[in-house]
Order: structure tokens, then sequence, then C-alpha cells
């Protein structure tokens, strides 16, 4: 479903991401008012007040194949039985505004605690473990997804930009040359332990499903390995609960420096798209840009 509005594409910031989540939500029946934003990044997502419904809005017209796919994963995650995050089937999905593409989803009630590392271990192996249903095509795994987009948006320096881009291209090369030995998997795409919710009835769900793809389960073991090893973000046990959790330590494996310097570019190229919000983000991208360059520690980078 389309609705023709003037100003497609033009980004995403929160005075405007709030008039497409009002726009969307005229169009399907839903009302709006009152709702409340949740996070912005690479999509903005509102909480409404007068129906358990969050609403998620993409950045860009680009972003429309991923999230078409990220319905269908709901659906089929859903009826197998995984515990995943639901789209809310009472509307049409997407719906487009503006050319952001926009979904609807059944609000999960969160409960007292965060999921742990080993649940994201536990999580990430059973999913590993399914078989895609006849019918529901999964793409290869989006290597640098929109890395080259956000270079070439991001309002950021002329020389930062050349660095990042040469950084691209090396890593395009040195990706070319690796060689997996694991057989190919459902793969979530961004398995951080954020993209998991604890329900108040205590049940692990699993979110975000707009770079499922069918790869090779290393992809969803370099974010939480390049957290730990790289960045420092988690303490020894946790990582050794999601290691052991899971059965596997991807800093033992030889391409783990490779897949180590592309989660590293995606985390920098992805914060940047917000520098102009807040100060905060401009300088946590300041620091990350700097550690790239010089190659110096990433100890010091900060969740965003």
């Amino acid at each position: 479903m389309t609705s023709d509005v003037d100003g497609a594409g033009r980004g995403l910031t929160p005075s405007t991401a709030l008039r497409l989540m009002e726009r969307a939500c005229g169009i399907v029946g839903l009302d709006s008012r009152d709702a409340s934003l949740i996070r912005l990044g690479e999509n903005a997502l509102f909480r409404l007040a007068r129906a358990p419904v969050v609403v998620r809005i993409a950045r860009s017209p680009e972003y429309l194949p991923q999230v078409v796919n990220e319905v269908a994963v709901s659906r089929w995650l859903t009826g197998v039985g995984f515990p995943a995050a639901r789209v809310f089937e009472e509307v049409e999905q997407p719906v487009v505004v503006a050319g952001h593409p926009v979904t609807f989803w059944h609000l999960i009630t969160e409960g007292v605690r965060k999921a742990s590392y080993g649940e994201l271990g536990r999580t990430l192996k059973a999913l590993h473990a399914l078989t895609p249903l006849d019918g529901v095509w999964l793409p290869r795994f989006d290597v640098f997804g929109r890395t080259e987009l956000r270079i070439e948006r991001a309002p950021i320096p002329g020389g930062d930009r050349a660095f990042l881009r040469r950084q691209l291209r090396q890593l395009e090369d040195e990706v070319e040359a690796l060689s997996f030995n694991s057989v190919r998997t459902p793969v979530h795409g961004d398995a951080h332990v954020q993209n998991l919710m604890v329900d108040a009835d205590g049940r692990v769900i699993l979110i975000d499903f707009e770079n499922f793809c069918f790869d090779h389960p290393e992809w969803d073991l370099m974010v939480t390995a390049v957290e730990h090893h790289s960045l420092g973000w988690q303490t020894p046990a946790q990582y050794a609960d999601f290691a052991a959790a899971y059965g596997r330590d991807l800093h033992d494996w030889p391409g783990y420096r490779v897949l180590r310097g592309i989660q590293e570019l995606r985390m920098t190229t992805w914060l940047m798209q917000n520098v102009s919000e807040s100060e905060g983000v401009a300088a946590e991208y300041r620091r990350r840009i700097a550690a790239l360059r010089d190659d110096s520690t990433r100890r010091n980078w900060q969740p965003v």
C-alpha cells in the first residue's frame, strides 16, 4: 500500500518520523495520538498509546525489499512456533509513506529483566538449526548492507568519506578470499543481545528481522564476538556463557580478523547517520573514526 506524500526519501529525524507515523496510522485506521518514540536508528520505532502496537518506519525507499522480507520471516517463525516478534495482521503490510516503508507489530510487554548472553547463544543455536519452509525465500547475507549508501549520504567531512570508501574496498577484497567450513543456515543478520526481549511471562523473544537471510552462521556469531574481544562490552563471564550456550567462540576461527573489520565498519557507518542529532552521537562517531584511522584501541567505544 502506497501513499503519495511529498518528500520521498528525504531522511529520518524525530520530527519527520512523527509525521510519517501519523500518516501511516491514518492510512490503516490506527489512532496515533500520544504515541511515543522508542528509538531512532536504522528505523524509527513508535509505541502507540491507544493500541498494543509498535510502528516501525524505515529510513529510505531502498529498505523496501528488506521490509517485505522481514514481514515474511516473522510469519514463518510464528508459524513454526519459534519465539519471535509478530506482525500486526489486522492491517496490510507494509505501508509506504513518502518513500518510507512502514510496518506494524504486536507490542511485546517486557518483563523485569533483560535477556542474558547465554540466552542469546541458545536462541541462535536453535535458529541455526531451523529448516526454511518451502515458499519462504531467504537471501544471502548482505555483508556490507547499506554501508556504501550511508557513506555517500552521511553529513561527515570529505576526508572521512574518502577513508571509509577505502576501508570498504579493502574489506570487500578480503571477504572474497574467506573460506567458510560451515553449512548455510537461517541467519538473523544483526544478532546482538538487544535484539532479544524478555516478555512479562519470561519468554525470550527474537526481534528485528530486517537482515534475516540464509547463509553461514559466522555472520551471526561475529556481532557478540567483536563486542567482547574488540570492544570489551561484555564481562568474561557473560561472553563465556554465550560461547558455551552456542558451542563455539568465533575468535578462534582464522577468518575472525576480517569479520571484525566488517563489523566495526558497519557499526561506525550506522552511527554516523545520526551525527547531526546530538553532540553525544557526534563525539562517539569521532571516537570511532579516529580508532579506525589509527588502528588504535576500540575499548573506549560506547554503545549509543
